[in-house]
This record gives C-alpha cells, sequence and structure tokens, in this order.
C-alpha cells in the first residue's frame, strides 16, 4: 500500500548507500546446528521518525540504521497496544493481550497471566540459552518476573520508569537487578544494559540464545550523560539526541561482539518501538497524527526494521499490514521450532514475505483497545471510537494524518468494519485493571479533541491547563 509520497520518500532516504553491504541470502533452511539467534531490540516511547533509516536527519543512529539496511524495513507496522505494559504483553506471548486482560497501563497488581506461554519458556524448552535485559514492566510478583516466565538470566529493573543513574535506596521495582539480587552500578543506565548484553552474547558460547534487549530508553526522565550532552549542546532536541545516540551507540557494541564472535550473520535482529513517542520527550511522529497513549497512528504504528544476513537479502523496503505480534511466530519459523498446538498466536510467519514468497499484508485487519478507546484497521480503512462520544473513520491510504472523517460518508464501509471489531471483541475478556479516573479522563479529552482535527487543552495531569479546568 502506498499511503503518501511523503511516507515514500521518507523510506528511500532510508535506504541510501552510505552504510555497509548486506549480505545476500544463502538458503532457506536452518538445522539444530545453524539455528539462529534471535534478539528483540525495543526502544521505548521512540518517535516514529526519529531514527536515521526512518528519515531522521538531526538524531544520529549509524548501527541502528545498519542494521534496517542490512535487513527490512517496514512502513505498515504497529504494536498492539499504545502505552508500555500491554504493548509488551502483547509482543512477549504473541496475543492479543486482552485474550487474558491486559490492556491498560500498569499491572493492576495482577501481571502476566500464568497460564500463558512467553517466547523465552518456549524457546528454553527448544535448547536456546534466554535473557532478559532492561525495562521488564509486566509485573513485580514473584510469579510474574522474568527468571519465571521463561528467562534463564534477567539484569533490568521491574517497573515502567527509573532515572538513568545510580539511585540511593530503589524501591524493589525501581532496583537494578540481576536474578532478584540488587546490582550497585555507577555511570549509565544504556551503557550498564549493553555492556551486560555484550557478556550475555559471550556467554551463551556455542548454545544459540533468544535475548530479549528492552532498553528503557528514550522514556522519560530525560538523563543523558554529560559528554553526550557535550557532544549535543547546540542540538534543539538536545538531551533526546544525546539520549538516542547512546542507546544507537550500545547497539553498536553487541553488534560489533557478535561480528567478533562470528555470529552476526546468523542472528535475526528485530528493531522496534514499544508504542508511538510520547508528548513529554520531544520525539516526532512526522506525518503521523497523534501519539503514545491513543488510538491515532502516531500512538501504535512504530520504526520496524528485521535483519537475519545470513539467510535474509538487505536493502528491502516491505509496505504490507504487520505487527509486533508476528514477532514470536516469525522467530519460531526462523529456529525451526514447531509450534505445540496448545499455542494459540495472534501473529502471522513473516518469512515468506521477506524471502517474496507470499505478497500483500500479513494481516487482513488488527485491533486496538485501551478501556473505553477502540480502533479498527481493515485494509485501507480505520475506524477510531470512544465509547460515549462517537467514532470517526479514515482511509490510509489517501489520508494517513487521519483528518478526513469518512465515518458518515461511507456509511456501509463503517458499518462492515465495525461489525468485524464487534467479533473480534467478543473473543476478549474485560480489562482486569484501568489506569485511574484522572489518566482516562485526560484519555477521553484528547481524543474527542483529535477526533476534531483540534489540539487538546491538556495532555497530563501535571498542566496547568489540566488543574484549572472546570
Amino acid at each position: 500500500m502506498k499511503y503518501t509520497l511523503l511516507l515514500l520518500t521518507l523510506l528511500s532516504v532510508t535506504c541510501g548507500s552510505k552504510q555497509e553491504k548486506p549480505i545476500a541470502s544463502n538458503g532457506n533452511d536452518t538445522t539444530a546446528e545453524t539455528k539462529p539467534n534471535i534478539i528483540i531490540i525495543l526502544a521505548d516511547d521512540a518517535g516514529y521518525i526519529d531514527f536515521g533509516f526512518m528519515g531522521s536527519e538531526d538524531l544520529q543512529t549509524p548501527e541502528i540504521y545498519t542494521i534496517a539496511k542490512n535487513g527490512t524495513v517496514f512502513s505498515d507496522a504497529h504494536v498492539s497496544a499504545t502505552v508500555c505494559a500491554p504493548s509488551r504483553a502483547g509482543l512477549i506471548t504473541g496475543k492479543y493481550q486482552q485474550r487474558f486482560g491486559f490492556e491498560a497501563n500498569g499491572t493492576g497488581g495482577i501481571g502476566l497471566s500464568d497460564d500463558v506461554p512467553t517466547m523465552a519458556e518456549v524457546f528454553r524448552k527448544n535448547g536456546y540459552n534466554t535473557y532478559a535485559l532492561g525495562k521488564w514492566h509486566l509485573g513485580s510478583d514473584e510469579s510474574d518476573q522474568p527468571n519465571q516466565r521463561g528467562f534463564d538470566e534477567f539484569y533490568g529493573f521491574l517497573s515502567g520508569s527509573r532515572s538513568y543513574f545510580p539511585l540511593e535506596n530503589p524501591s524493589e521495582d525501581n532496583m537494578l537487578q540481576h536474578n532478584g539480587e540488587r546490582v550497585e552500578f555507577e555511570g549509565y543506565m544504556t551503557d550498564v544494559l549493553g555492556d551486560q548484553s555484550v557478556k550475555f552474547a559471550e556467554q551463551s558460547d556455542d548454545t544459540p540464545f533468544f535475548m530479549y534487549l528492552a532498553y528503557n530508553a528514550v522514556h522519560t526522565p530525560m538523563d543523558a550523560k554529560e559528554e553526550d550532552l557535550e557532544k549535543f549542546k547546540d542540538h534543539p532536541r538536545q538531551k533526546l539526541a544525546a539520549m538516542t545516540w547512546s542507546l544507537d551507540e550500545n547497539i553498536g557494541k553487541l553488534r560489533s561482539k557478535l561480528k567478533d564472535l562470528g555470529k552476526l550473520d546468523n542472528t535475526l535482529i528485530y528493531f522496534l518501538s514499544d508504542n508511538g513517542g510520547a508528548h513529554n520527550n520531544d520525539s516526532k511522529e512526522g506525518p503521523l497524527k497523534g501519539w503514545k497513549g491513543n488510538e491515532f497512528e502516531g500512538g501504535h504504528r512504530v520504526p520496524f526494521a528485521v535483519s537475519w544476513p545470513a539467510m535474509l537479502k538487505g536493502d528491502q523496503n516491505f509496505d504490507g499490514l504487520t505487527s509486533s505480534l508476528d514477532i514470536f511466530p516469525t522467530s519460531l519459523a526462523a529456529a525451526g521450532i514447531e509450534q505445540p498446538e496448545t499455542l494459540i498466536l495472534d501473529g502471522v510467519n513473516l518469512l515468506p514475505f521477506l524471502k517474496g514468497e507470499k505478497t500483500g499484508d500479513p494481516h487482513e485487519h488488527l485491533f486496538w483497545r485501551k478501556l473505553d478507546k477502540s480502533a479498527a484497521r481493515i485494509g485501507d480503512y480505520k475506524t477510531i471510537t470512544l465509547d460515549g462520544y462517537g467514532s470517526v473513520m479514515y482511509n490510509l491510504r489517501t489520508d494517513l494524518g487521519e483528518m478526513d472523517d469518512l465515518s458518515k460518508s461511507e456509511q456501509a464501509k463503517f458499518d462492515s468494519i465495525s461489525k468485524v471489531y464487534d467479533g473480534w471483541q467478543s473473543q476478549m475478556i474485560g480489562p482486569l485493571w484501568d489506569e485511574g479516573e484522572t489518566w482516562m479522563d485526560i484519555c477521553a479529552h484528547i481524543h474527542r479533541r483529535l477526533m476534531q482535527n483540534q489540539e487538546p487543552d491538556y495532555k497530563d495531569p501535571w498542566s496547568e491547563a489540566y488543574k484549572k479546568r472546570k
């Protein structure tokens, strides 16, 4: 689907010739001896156009660019939720998180459902070493923590946000830990996580590994190292530029180590953000409307690139409808692991599309729901609904910025999408927790204003306009 000239131009710019040449595919099969390493690199609250491979001209990301250059860039890729925790729940389980009640941010004191398998559990059962690094945000109870959800090693923190620098008396959720034991560190969190990713890659020796590398960059607080702030001292987005540079540097450390170990070519790397850019971290969404937390494209369409040099051609663009839910089944197929009959996934194996064996859209439709806000995508059309207020519908092929509401002028199309959405919703369960009255009120206000093509009066509880509202 070719949505806009801007998006096409953006993608063509990203695949220039200044980076290293991609390695062509050398076959389609893997064996027990050549099972690939699997790495998911998850950025946090990153803007849609805030990487070089997505057209950024002011943020420096050469290492991430190289991953994209040696792989495939997806122009119509989405996560399953517009906020951190449920998005991660969908990614790590390959299921719409509404199937197990995890649709609001936070974890509600409940966390990840005990009876839902994670990627790590399946890969560990099939001979992989499994590593989780960085932000977890899927539950703090012992049964929800990474070591109980399939990961041999966890080096990170349980909460959704914390300082990038050492904390004097951190809570159990905020402390940096290694398998439950507090780690006292010096320096900068992004560097610490990057260094540990290198150690885990070395530690795996000849055993294939699955690594979930969930950086908290570039989520607030906007903490950056002094030397990086100095590097970008005249930059209009100084802190974000410095934080993004550090993220890229540390991804480069891991790529360099994999290359030294002779593992880079046979490593399947995914790079994406967990949701759209936040309104308070200087991120940019480019042609997209909205941002983190709302159901417009800026909330759930994300930068997404996949690289596997030994098996897949590089320098590719793919414009089919794609989801982070696809990472689980694609990784199973890449590793030659047969999907258990009892494991029901909502994602699609992308390998046939990446190899050119299939064309078109991997998904006929995608759905989003966060409490009283929802969206449905079928083909080029997308509906957004705010319960108790109303709905809008857009043709994304001609209106990527979601400005021209067609819900009344194309009533039959709107009704058909609504019917399909209702069928999907009937298979889900209700949310097991919400986000509290304050945030629900603010998010409803944001949706009403954006549906009217107007700027919201406020975006968070700390806004003076919110405090002064009647």
